[in-house]
């Protein structure tokens, strides 16, 4: 299933779970998921890492306001994929919970700055390698 919204879309897989959306007077966010994604939660997803089981992934896009795009942080151009497994770190969560870890990247695409934030709770099955074929479905179009 394709599902897309405020110029971002995704292929969401069978027994994954997505949705995109605008916090009033914010900027889109998209949440994709190998399980559940709770009704209400953070940015960054807090609830959703808190939930996690062994092999579940997280990923996090998030807008940021247009004047920071192609500039500090946000000057990488394009989609930073594939994320690396190596690349992951429990420190790069925004809280740190056992048996997790995560990435962060900084970009512009299409005119428009993001935040990609990706997190695993790994085991076997290569959990990384499950969020760069979903990420690879990743569109964004210009504003």
């Amino acid at each position: 299933m394709r599902l897309a919204g405020h110029g971002i879309s995704v292929d969401v897989p069978r027994g994954w779970e997505a949705r995109i959306y605008r916090r009033p007077e914010g900027l889109p966010i998209l949440h994709t998921a190998t399980f559940p994604l709770p009704q209400h939660d953070g940015d960054f997803g807090s609830g959703a890492i808190a939930s996690m089981k062994p092999g579940d992934v997280f990923c996090a896009l998030l807008e940021y306001d247009r004047d920071l795009a192609g500039t500090g942080l946000f000057a990488p151009p394009g989609l930073p994929l594939p994320v690396r497994a190596a690349d992951a770190s429990p420190a790069a969560l925004q809280r740190m919970l056992p048996g997790r870890v995560g990435l962060q990247r900084f970009f512009t695409h299409a005119g428009r700055p993001f935040c990609l934030y990706v997190v695993v709770r790994p085991a076997k099955g290569g959990s990384i390698d499950v969020a760069n074929e979903v990420l690879a479905t990743v569109t964004i179009d210009p504003r």
